[in-house]
């Protein structure tokens, strides 16, 4: 399970190209670096987002989606943000439905069944509705 609190890009997309047996000669050549500069790539907590998105094609996998989910939990938008009128910026505008992801559920939840929160830290922490976090309860049979 990821940690979405503690993001290390460089090991997640180290523990893919692991994971899908990919060469690092076929990575090194995509992303047009050496085997060096590959392991420290690799290692850096941080990384570009041009290298995230180098990496999110080569291995076909949304690595900027782990910063959503990020935002998702821990930065929600506050009810201010959204009377402010945003007339002056022309940046795409993204639908707010279905902000919880799977991933997101299953981090949630694992979180209320190992014990390290309750249910009501996760709803005052993470601002989760108390009838949605029901409805996962619920739905996801986790023996609550």
């Amino acid at each position: 399970m990821t940690d979405f609190k503690n993001i290390h890009i460089g090991s997640l997309i180290k523990h893919l190209i692991e994971g899908r047996e990919i060469e690092t000669d076929r990575v090194c050549k995509f992303i047009k670096c050496t085997d060096e500069e590959l392991a420290v790539i690799l290692s850096r907590e941080f990384l570009g987002s041009d290298l995230i998105l180098r990496f999110s094609i080569l291995l076909e996998y949304d690595f900027f989606r782990i910063y959503s989910q990020y935002l998702i939990l821990y930065a929600p938008p506050s009810k201010l943000s959204s009377t402010i009128s945003d007339k002056k910026v022309s940046l795409p505008q993204f639908k707010k439905k279905s902000l919880y992801t799977k991933e997101i559920i299953d981090f949630i939840l694992e979180l209320i069944s190992s014990g390290k929160k309750t249910k009501r830290q996760v709803i005052e922490e993470y601002k989760i509705p108390k009838t949605t976090l029901y409805k996962w309860i619920s739905k996801y049979h986790n023996g609550f």
